[in-house]
């Protein structure tokens, strides 16, 4: 019996130390968020997804997380290309931006960016089928560029006004070199002129008239023929200038596409290629496959998803990585989010978090 009283004393002076230790103390839990933000995107697999009502993507998840590491809630706002998000940061409709934006050096000017978030760089895009051979509608193009449409039309009147004006001349003489008839004798009369825009004469005219107009066909056919050779060869050499695309060095001469005011817009500034920029990649993406681009460029890992996925079969990827840049998360100058975001990036580096979303995202099985 005493044995057990002592066993409850005990245990009653335990409890009574252990709340004279504790007391005065609070039991402090995290608090909900209050922290609201909007967070300017574009969709741009595979960085961001749209996914419905959400995103997904490598840039989304790794925002979310970030979020959630720093007690932050916030909500989307879409823009169309990288020109828009930075408005929308500059101008207080966003607090944060993120897709895959490089960091540069005027960006650093007027904005605050995270540490690297993914290293990237530049590459080229063709249609699939962009292997430099002769085809037909090749062929054909050729009388469709510089100067050779205004030569065709040219031909076109060298046939009908000496035919006609010729055949009128012979139709009356007594030994008509046509017949007098206007069919088939116009027919006639401008497959001569035909051959005389070609330097051959089938057929005399016999007739003053006609006779003169030969002497004509053959000086004006002398300096139609020169020139007509000349832009002929001319366009045969442009296009096979324009040729194989194999890497940004043949970038010079081609229609190329990117998009608004990217770092690829600023490349290709640089070179002697007629640029396109869309508003969105996808845009470009678009006219690339259906030919009305002879190349697109941007950011490297965008294009070898879309060459994977969606444009697989239509274009491919060529040549090197060049131009490489950095992407980062985008705030207003003097930020304070900047610095908690900072240490959630590389504690995410740290237990392996960005390893494994990275592979989700870009490597392949």
């Amino acid at each position: 019996m005493n044995k057990v009283f002592l066993f409850f004393l005990s245990m009653l002076l335990s409890g009574l130390f252990q709340s004279a230790a504790t007391y005065g103390q609070e039991v402090v839990t995290p608090p909900a968020s209050t922290e609201r933000v909007v967070v300017a995107t574009r969709v741009l697999p595979p960085f961001i997804v749209k996914m419905e009502d959400d995103y997904a993507g490598f840039s989304a998840e790794l925002w979310q997380e970030l979020a959630r590491r720093t007690n932050v809630s916030f909500d989307w706002l879409e823009t169309e290309n990288v020109k828009t998000i930075l408005a929308a940061v500059e101008s207080n409709a966003a607090q944060v931006g993120i897709a895959a934006i490089s960091i540069t050096s005027a960006r650093e000017q007027q904005f605050d960016f995270s540490q690297p978030m993914f290293e990237s760089g530049l590459q080229v895009m063709v249609a699939a089928n962009d292997d430099g051979g002769f085809s037909l509608r090749e062929f054909f193009g050729y009388f469709t560029q510089g100067a050779m449409p205004y030569l065709l039309g040219i031909l076109a009147l060298l046939i009908l006004i000496p035919g006609h004006v010729v055949w009128f001349a012979e139709r009356r003489h007594k030994e008509p070199a046509f017949s007098p008839q206007y069919i088939p004798g116009i027919f006639q009369a401008m497959a001569w002129a035909l051959s005389a825009a070609a330097g051959q004469q089938n057929g005399d005219p016999r007739s003053r008239l006609g006779k003169f107009m030969s002497v004509v066909a053959i000086f004006v056919s002398l300096l139609f023929l020169t020139y007509w050779q000349a832009e002929l060869t001319s366009s045969f050499t442009v296009q096979q200038l324009q040729g194989d695309i194999s890497g940004p060095d043949d970038l010079p001469g081609k229609h190329v596409g990117t998009t608004i005011a990217s770092t690829s817009a600023a490349y290709l500034a640089t070179k002697q290629a007629k640029v396109s920029e869309f508003k969105t990649i996808a845009e470009a993406f678009a006219d690339l496959e259906t030919g009305k681009l002879d190349a697109v460029v941007f950011d490297a890992p965008v294009l070898l998803y879309h060459a994977a996925h969606a444009g697989r079969g239509k274009v491919r990827v060529v040549g090197p990585v060049f131009k490489r840049e950095n992407y980062g998360i985008l705030f207003p100058r003097g930020s304070e989010m900047r610095k908690r975001v900072n240490e959630a990036l590389l504690t995410m580096r740290e237990d392996g978090t960005y390893d494994i979303l990275y592979n989700k995202w870009f490597t392949v099985e």
